[in-house]
C-alpha cells in the first residue's frame, strides 16, 4: 500500500545574506536537527498561503511577498513528503518581532549543520562559492579550481554552437562548477540543465521578464549595473547577482566604475548574495565583504 504524500511549505527567510533557522526537538519527526521554518499545508490551502501562515505562527513575522523556489519530493522509511519551498526577505524593522529560538546563520555555516535528509538539496542550492571566474575559453572548464565556479560567456552564435558541442561530452562534475547564460542553458538537455551550477542572465535579458519566466529548478544569477536592475532582480526572485563595474576595466573602457562607496550603497539594497565585478582581484575579498559583497567575480585577475 502506497504511503500518502504530505504537502509541507518551507520558508527561506533572508536578512543580509543570512538565513533563519530553528531546531527540531527530539520528539519531532527527524528530531535533534536544524530546520527551516514551515509546516504542513492544510486541506484546501495553497502552499504559498501555508508558508506565510506558518512563518507568522512560528516566527512571529508576516511576510507578504514570497517567491516560489522549487518543489522537492522525498521518501523517508515511514513518510513521504512534498516540500514546497519559497523565499522572502525581512527588513530591519521586523527583526525585533522574531520569536525565540529562531536564529540567523550564514550560508557558509549551513553546510556544517545537520538537517533532515529532505532538506539536503535545499542546503546545496543555497551554497555559492566566494569566487567566480569569467572566461570565453571553453578549455578552462577542465581547469576550474575547487574553490570557485566558472561563468563561460559567448559573444556570438558560432561560439554558442561550439560550446554546446563541448558541453555534450562533459560529465556532471564539470557541469557542477559551470555557469552558462540562459541562451546556452535553454539548449541543454533536461538532465544537463539540472546539473550546471547556475543559469546566468544579462541585465537586458531579465529586465524584460516576468516572475513566472525565471527557471525554478536551478540557481539563477543576474548581472546588474544599477539600482533599477537590482530591485527588479529582487522582485523576480533571483538567487544571486553580480554588480559591476566596481572599477573601470580595459574590457569595458566606456563604463565608469562605481567605486566602493557607491557599490556598497547599491549592494545594501538586496539580501541576495552580491558578487563584486570589474577591476577586482581575489585578494580584494575582505574589502568587498566590508562593502556588502558576498563574493567576487573577475576575468583577467582570476
Amino acid at each position: 500500500m502506497s504511503q500518502k504524500c504530505i504537502d509541507v511549505a518551507i520558508g527561506l527567510v533572508f536578512y543580509q545574506a543570512k538565513l533563519l533557522l530553528g531546531w527540531r526537538s527530539a520528539k519531532q519527526h527527524q528530531g535533534n536537527k536544524y530546520e527551516f521554518p514551515g509546516g504542513k499545508v492544510e486541506t484546501g490551502e495553497l502552499p504559498v498561503d501555508a508558508c506565510r501562515r506558518e512563518i507568522f505562527e512560528e516566527v512571529g513575522v508576516d511576510l507578504v511577498h514570497w517567491h516560489a523556489v522549487e518543489v522537492i519530493e522525498h521518501q523517508y522509511d515511514d513518510l513521504r513528503l512534498k516540500l514546497h519551498v519559497f523565499s522572502s526577505q525581512i527588513d530591519r524593522a521586523q527583526l525585533d518581532l522574531i520569536q525565540a529560538p529562531w536564529a540567523w546563520y550564514t550560508r557558509d555555516e549551513l553546510t556544517q549543520l545537520n538537517f533532515p535528509a529532505a532538506n539536503h538539496s535545499i542546503v546545496q542550492r543555497l551554497f555559492w562559492p566566494k569566487l567566480i571566474k569569467i572566461s570565453s575559453d571553453w578549455q578552462e572548464i577542465y581547469q576550474v579550481q575547487a574553490d570557485r565556479w566558472l561563468y563561460l560567456r559567448c559573444s556570438s552564435t558560432q561560439q554558442n554552437d561550439a560550446l554546446l558541442k563541448v558541453l555534450s561530452n562533459v560529465d556532471e562534475k564539470v557541469l557542477s562548477q559551470l555557469i552558462v547564460n540562459i541562451e546556452i542553458w535553454s539548449q541543454l538537455t533536461a538532465q544537463q540543465q539540472t546539473q550546471v551550477a547556475a543559469v546566468h542572465f544579462k541585465q537586458q535579458q531579465f529586465m524584460q521578464m516576468n516572475e513566472q519566466d525565471l527557471p525554478r529548478h536551478i540557481r539563477s544569477f543576474a548581472a546588474c549595473h544599477d539600482e533599477a536592475s537590482i530591485l527588479y532582480a529582487n522582485r523576480l526572485g533571483f538567487d544571486a547577482i553580480s554588480l559591476s563595474p566596481v572599477i573601470s576595466t580595459p574590457t569595458h573602457p566606456d563604463q565608469q566604475g562605481l567605486g566602493w562607496p557607491q557599490f556598497s550603497q547599491l549592494a545594501a539594497l538586496t539580501q541576495l548574495p552580491v558578487f563584486a565585478l570589474g577591476g577586482i582581484h581575489p585578494q580584494d575579498l575582505v574589502l568587498a565583504e566590508q562593502n556588502h559583497a558576498y563574493g567576487l567575480a573577475g576575468i583577467r585577475n582570476f
